[in-house]
């Protein structure tokens, strides 16, 4: 049976991709307690990066936000693996970590990572308002323009 998160998936047309495999020597997620701690997702599809680049030269604040919209799908995708295939069981976006790929006088990742805080309420509602960080970097794996990983709350 279909749950309220998946039933609000499906009426706004989003379709989470499948949960990516590690590219390193780590886990994709790891549950302590009711706490689910996801490591930093690349905007991926089908396993290829979307996005490369760097913001403030070759990337635009637009595709940023879309490269960062793209990391929250996955950071979802891994979530519903973390709870079993049920995100119902979230009750909070506790944090998300922003890093973007940006120019020496890039400045405004926040807006950035608003692709991703923006997923994270039309998805959960209230309970995806969180805490967060935005933070530039010279450079990102596989040359990418944003990495986000994420800590969320769930029912034991």
């Amino acid at each position: 049976m279909s749950g309220t998160i998946e039933a609000r998936l499906t009426e706004k047309g989003i379709t989470l991709p499948n949960a990516a495999a590690p590219a390193g020597n780590y886990v994709p997620y790891v549950v302590s307690g009711t706490l689910v701690f996801i490591s930093g997702q690349l905007p991926l599809v089908d396993g290829r990066p979307e996005f490369n680049g760097r913001l403030g030269e070759s990337v635009s604040l637009e595709d940023g936000q879309r490269a960062a919209r793209l990391c929250g799908l996955n950071l979802i995708a891994q979530l519903k693996a973390a709870c079993g295939g049920d995100l119902d069981r979230v009750t909070r976006v506790v944090r998300l970590g922003g890093f973007v790929n940006s120019a020496a006088d890039f400045t405004d990742q926040p807006k950035v990572i608003n692709g991703a805080s923006d997923l994270m309420v039309e998805v959960f509602g209230e309970a995806g308002k969180h805490a967060r960080a935005a933070v530039g970097a010279p450079t990102l794996p596989l040359g990418v323009s944003v990495e986000i990983e994420g800590t969320f709350e769930i029912k034991g």
